[in-house]
């Protein structure tokens, strides 16, 4: 029985924590310290915070992955949610490890918007699109993350002759086209744009970079 008890506490998951961009949402954990679990199969639950009962996750029950997609499973945005995870090798169960609070809305990540860059001889038209999250229309086209929040876009220049890693903000708003005007002929310029929410003050990661010498 105390070896039984001993691989119960060494096969434990650890680290049980939700990661989610633009709504999309998976359960990571880490294996248990002892060298065979590895081998170890997972079984995911999940509830709202104060419901009594916990949902089994099918598609993660008797998994070898440490991944499980949530995304369907936290679509109610404000509310707050758990997890937990168990492990089982050789008949042995753990016991389950419990994630912390996750409430889709406050905690998402954002991601940068798209970015198209269109030049003339001394002008650059920035075309931008917002993130999209997983949830759908009824049409089924993808809801845009600016449904769900108070987005700015902020749109940075870098001017490649000056300095590279000189990002200077040429606008900041919700417009999706903006034009950046009196600009240096064959020059190289380099545009980045990233999401803002002035809200909670938060900025996402910058989109990757659209150059062009005009």
């Amino acid at each position: 029985v105390l070896e039984n008890q001993d691989l119960q506490e060494s096969i434990k998951p650890q680290k049980v924590e939700f990661h989610s961009l633009n709504f999309n949402t998976t359960l990571h954990w880490q294996p248990g310290w002892a060298r065979e679990a590895g081998d170890a199969l997972y079984f995911v639950q999940y509830k709202v915070y104060g419901q009594s009962t916990w949902q089994n996750k099918d598609d993660c029950w008797g998994i070898s992955s440490r991944v499980c997609d949530l995304t369907h499973e936290t679509s109610d945005i404000q509310e707050p949610y758990y997890s937990r995870v168990r492990a089982a090798l050789a008949g042995v169960y753990s016991n389950w490890s419990l994630s912390c609070r996750f409430t889709p809305w406050r905690e998402t990540m954002i991601g940068p918007p798209m970015v198209t860059v269109v030049h003339s001889n001394k002008s650059i038209t920035v075309k931008l699109q917002a993130p999209q999250s997983p949830y759908k229309r009824k049409r089924g086209s993808k809801i845009p993350m600016t449904n769900y929040y108070d987005l700015l876009y902020q749109v940075f220049i870098i001017n490649n002759f000056l300095d590279e890693q000189h990002r200077v903000l040429v606008y900041e708003g919700k417009e999706k086209i903006i034009k950046i005007q009196d600009l240096s002929p064959g020059v190289s310029y380099c545009i980045v744009a990233r999401m803002y929410m002035p809200m909670l003050d938060h900025s996402s990661a910058y989109s990757s970079r659209q150059c062009t010498v005009l």
